[in-house]
């Protein structure tokens, strides 16, 4: 109305003015109207071509899942944006305005042509902030891997969005983002909602005698003596019953050693503990895993799992069993819909490097976009366990000895007095719980460093099931099957032993040399660390007379014997072995005594039963415990194991 009433005036004053003396005053008039509405109408219509493009692409998405997430009862919308410069004002208004009627047209045009944007613009309303959330969804749903990484990492590195903007990828995504996203270092936790409720348990049952009833359903034939030992004991009719058994107060981990007559029940977390031992046997086998999954069991592991916040042992026994379910791909739909990723992925950032990397495991055997190896049990990736885009090019390996595992026999030497920790946990530099983890990782970032753990015993009376007899061939074979399964061999790598450790080492790479399958991990192996390793045997197994606490001395114990001939034979054959194949190797001793028990000291590897007779014997005044601990970073322990690792690996790292 503005303009044609501005015309109409500049026309009556050209028409009733009086003729000027000069003739071009009437054409410049004219020229001013027509810049005038020149411009008006150039500018409206490049607005108007900027919204109808900025509407087109935001609205170029899936519908389907926008109107399927808009029907489930948990989304979260907002009302107003946090920016109030966004919600006042006149172009703010105008532009909303102008959005619906452009939308509306477009609508009813579309209609009219059969136009491919009918359902897209007549269902779907997405503000210009919320077009970046639906386009990275859309995003790590193509079929193209390396665009639906980039997606998940982006979503990721995102730290700006408001909360239901998480939750809206928490709704839509697909599991495998899911999982991707727990699998990324910097996602938030808000991209996972809480696990769906848990049906209520019967009225006349607990939770143990739900487990033991799951126990009851699996399958009991063809099972080792191990998994027969571990379910009759669960299943046994009560907690008395079991205490009777055990002669008193029971303790996980013992088998026939004294304990206090002064009990009469065991704590019902014991009892689930011993359960739960049952079940991570029987979740080794494929077959048992699906009848697990059949009879509720992943809700019950969740409810135990979230009842035991206060008992990390109970949680990692729990996500042992869950990491060796997942190796069964059919049964991945499961474990996401049971809400397990959600407790992974906040397990996952735990200070705690135990609970962190039995949830690395986990979801590592969930993840199958970005991982193709299978960790079985007690093999651990100490690092890398988030995703990474720092290129892997070798492998370190930790293989423990007697009586130790996967993560303690690695830990920093313990300190004789020792104070608050508080603020020396918080400096990785100076303390850490698992050396490799920490120290070796930040300092050599392009190695995948694993930690193998296995069960060890000094004596049978301290065995956790009687009935296991595996000598060190047998358990070279056995792990040497779940490391191929985990990819070692396929590049670089160096293997890092302590004590008997040493022995399955240099077990699994002469049984590695008779297997053509095999061949790669001795093809691959550039050398080999020995902390105190008896490679011409202990005096730990001369005690084993003398020594009441030794008086049935495990199997372990025994083949570590001087005068054992398997001990002799696998020293001669690796020897020769090892120099044909020019390994590199690096051989640590103790100079000091090793107190085992209260009553027990003696020098456990002589310095010359560690010499392997190649490679350089270091002495080191230090026990046979700490010799693989290192008193702190700048030790001689860690800085001259990680200057063997850069030399040996040198030209891999640089390629």
């Amino acid at each position: 109305m503005s303009l044609a009433a501005y015309c109409v005036i500049c026309c009556r004053r050209i028409g009733t003015s009086t003729p000027s003396p000069k003739s071009n005053t009437y054409w410049r008039d004219v020229r001013k109207i027509i810049k005038f509405t020149g411009s008006l109408i150039l500018g409206g219509s490049l607005f108007l071509t900027y919204e109808v493009l900025a509407l087109k692409k935001s609205l170029t998405l899936d519908t389907q899942v926008v109107e399927r997430e808009k029907m489930k009862s948990y989304i979260y919308v907002h009302t107003v944006s946090l920016d109030k410069r966004e919600n006042h004002g006149i172009t703010y208004q105008a532009r909303k305005e102008l959005h619906k009627a452009v939308r509306k047209v477009l609508a009813t045009s579309a209609k009219i042509l059969r136009g491919p944007f009918a359902d897209p613009f007549s269902t779907v309303d997405v503000e210009d902030h919320e077009c970046a959330v639906w386009l990275l969804l859309r995003k790590s749903k193509l079929d193209d891997r390396t665009a639906r990484l980039q997606a998940v990492q982006e979503m990721s590195e995102t730290h700006h969005w408001h909360d239901y903007q998480y939750r809206i990828i928490a709704q839509a995504c697909d599991p495998r983002t899911l999982i991707g996203l727990a699998r990324s270092k910097e996602s938030d936790l808000r991209f996972f909602l809480p696990p769906p409720r848990l049906p209520s348990l019967t009225e006349d049952y607990s939770i143990e005698e739900e487990l033991r009833q799951l126990l009851a359903s699996l399958p009991q034939t063809e099972l080792d003596e191990c998994i027969q030992y571990f379910t009759s004991l669960a299943l046994s009719e009560s907690s008395q019953s079991l205490a009777a058994q055990k002669g008193g107060l029971w303790c996980f981990g013992g088998n026939g050693l004294p304990y206090a007559e002064s009990f009469g029940e065991v704590p019902s977390a014991t009892v689930e503990m011993f359960c739960l031992e049952a079940l991570i046997k029987h979740s080794e086998m494929p077959t048992h895993c699906d009848q697990i999954e059949a009879n509720g069991g992943l809700q019950l592991l969740q409810r135990l799992y979230r009842l035991h916040k206060d008992c990390p042992k109970i949680q990692r026994n729990i996500m042992r069993i869950i990491g060796n379910m997942a190796l069964n791909e059919h049964l991945h739909s499961p474990i996401v819909r049971s809400g397990w990723v959600s407790l992974l992925a906040e397990a996952m950032k735990s200070p705690h490097i135990m609970e962190a990397s039995h949830a690395a495991r986990s979801l590592a055997n969930l993840d199958r976009d970005t991982v193709r190896e299978k960790y079985q049990d007690g093999v651990y990736v100490l690092h890398p366990q988030y995703r990474t885009s720092q290129p892997i090019k070798a492998d370190v390996l930790f293989i423990h000895g007697l009586m130790g595992a996967a993560f303690k026999t690695w830990r920093q030497q313990d300190a004789e007095q020792q104070g608050p920790t508080d603020q020396a946990s918080e400096d990785e530099a100076r303390h850490t719980t698992c050396w490799p983890k920490t120290w070796l990782a930040r300092d050599c970032p392009a190695l995948r460093i694993i930690s193998v753990e296995y069960d060890t015993s000094l004596s049978d009376w301290r065995a956790r099931c009687p009935m296991e007899r595996k000598s060190i061939a047998f358990r070279s074979n056995e792990l040497l099957r779940k490391l191929r399964a985990a990819g070692v061999g396929d590049r670089p790598l160096i293997w890092v032993s302590h004590s008997m450790g040493g022995l399955l080492v240099k077990k699994m790479l002469l049984e590695a040399s008779k297997k053509p399958e095999m061949n790669t991990v001795i093809n691959n192996t550039r050398g080999i660390v020995f902390y105190s390793v008896p490679h011409h045997g202990s005096h730990l197994a001369e005690y084993s007379v003398n020594i009441r606490y030794l008086l049935f001395p495990s199997l372990e114990v025994k083949e570590l014997s001087k005068d054992s001939p398997a001990l002799k034979t696998l020293q001669d054959d690796f020897l020769e072995f090892a120099k044909d194949k020019n390994f590199q190797v690096l051989n640590f001793v103790e100079t000091l005594p090793t107190y085992i028990g209260s009553m027990i000291k003696l020098h456990v590897v002589p310095v010359e039963s560690a010499d392997l007779g190649i490679g350089d014997l270091i002495p080191v005044d230090v026990n046979h415990l700490n010799i693989c601990k290192p008193k702190q970073k700048d030790a001689f322990l860690y800085q001259r194991t990680l200057q063997f690792i850069r030399e040996t690996l040198a030209k891999d790292l640089e390629n």
